[in-house]
């Protein structure tokens, strides 16, 4: 790949200077990445600790049948 086109780091999300401010649209791609990951995390945790992930649905569970509105 000798035009870099696998390179890791995309040149649309560092800014022209480092203390630039950050766009509209690099803040909403940093925050989806940052969510895809996070999701990810805790799906791989549902799957290596399925105990502790169905007390804490069962926990979830009573707290909406005793919740008041």
């Amino acid at each position: 790949m000798a035009d870099g086109a696998g390179s890791a780091e995309d040149p649309r999300d560092t800014p022209d200077a480092p203390d630039a401010p950050e766009t509209e649209a690099q803040r909403r791609r940093r925050r989806a990445q940052f969510l895809r990951e996070l999701h990810e995390a805790k799906a791989l945790r549902d799957r290596v600790q399925p105990r502790r992930v169905k007390a804490a649905r069962m926990r979830q569970a009573m707290r909406m049948r005793t919740f008041r509105w």
